[in-house]
């Protein structure tokens, strides 16, 4: 079940990023791997307005013509779409504009979870929280979501829907495989404090969990296609990891891959695990490993390697407080550091 809402998704979750000019740039492809995602029982489809700039969304809604009933679908707002002001964030100005935009994309007239895709610290939640539960109460969206949300932010966004009686978030997206943890500590349990639904992105770590990217030489035909090669994969405490959990996989006669992803979907917290498969091959691969269950031994062995609420690093693309990278933020002015 996603949350309290009493919506039933499947354990993995296809993830379509991938999907448009940034990956698969093959349309009918990706309506090919999309079908056979839905014909192996994935009910469950997750996209955004930002992935390959609409284009994704458009391939998503070419791929469910006739069988959006059967879909649960979730977007997401926040990411900048083009040039200009106003066309990103979480304002009240931008929400109610661009879901009209998603909806033409994904030819749809309802979205079954709208996410706010990222924090935006330039916006008060009660604007955002108020634009959305218009939406909801319009009938364009049926439930709410955030991602890569802190849980303290998290808390106050439930808050103010109490205070204000807004609808209230209903889901989170977090960064979660064995590699990054960290949202065990908190995140987790204020989800399940409050009813929310967990989709857990990146269950395989960028590709770190898949067994490809070695220490000491990363794939190059991934270092090729991306033109450089990510910090993930040069990440020593990573690379390390994922060599004493390769052993640990061949032990439980599972591929790294099926060990991660059964890994992500063990927690009870977690509701779906994202999949982000770029080619059917990778599709047929993860499919494969539904449904895989493991034992109290391996896990322990996983704890051992990575201990719970332990983040390896953080993920290349993982949400960053502006106060970690502005030192501005963190520092006062000069002339105002005295001593008390």
């Amino acid at each position: 079940m996603l949350g309290r809402t009493g919506i039933e998704v499947s354990a993995y979750c296809l993830g379509t990023m991938m999907f448009g000019q940034v990956g698969n740039p093959d349309q009918d492809d990706c309506v090919r791997i999309i079908h056979r995602a839905l014909d192996a029982g994935i009910n469950f489809v997750d996209t955004a307005d930002v992935y390959s700039y609409g284009e994704t969304e458009e391939i998503v809604g070419k791929a469910l013509r006739g069988r959006r009933d059967d879909v649960v679908l979730a977007t997401k707002v926040n990411g900048v779409m083009g040039q200009g002001h106003n066309r990103s964030g979480s304002s009240r100005r931008w929400i109610i504009a661009e879901v009209e935009h998603s909806l033409r994309r994904l030819q749809t007239d309802y979205i079954d979870l709208y996410q706010v895709h990222h924090p935006d610290p330039r916006t008060d939640i009660e604007e955002t929280l108020s634009a959305l539960t218009d939406l909801v109460r319009s009938g364009k969206v049926r439930n709410i979501g955030c991602s890569s949300m802190p849980a303290s932010e998290i808390v106050e966004a439930h808050w103010a829907s109490e205070r204000r009686g807004f609808e209230r978030f209903r889901s989170e997206q977090p960064p979660y495989s064995i590699l990054n943890r960290g949202i065990e500590r908190e995140v987790l349990p204020v989800c399940e404090r409050y009813g929310m639904g967990t989709l857990v992105w990146s269950p395989l770590a960028m590709g770190l969990l898949t067994g490809r990217h070695r220490k000491g030489r990363p794939s190059d035909a991934h270092a090729a296609r991306m033109h450089w090669v990510p910090r993930h994969m040069t990440d020593e405490h990573k690379l390390d990891a994922v060599e004493q959990l390769l052993p640990v996989a061949e032990k439980a006669g599972l591929s790294l891959t099926h060990m991660a992803m059964a890994f992500a979907v063990a927690h009870p917290a977690v509701t779906s695990a994202i999949i982000g498969p770029r080619t059917m091959a990778q599709l047929e691969d993860l499919i494969a490993g539904a449904g895989t269950v493991l034992d109290d031994d391996v896990l322990d062995r996983i704890d051992e390697i990575v201990p719970p609420g332990t983040d390896l690093g953080a993920l290349d693309v993982s949400h960053v407080p502006p106060a970690l990278t502005d030192p501005t933020l963190r520092r006062r002015p000069s002339g105002d550091r005295t001593a008390a």
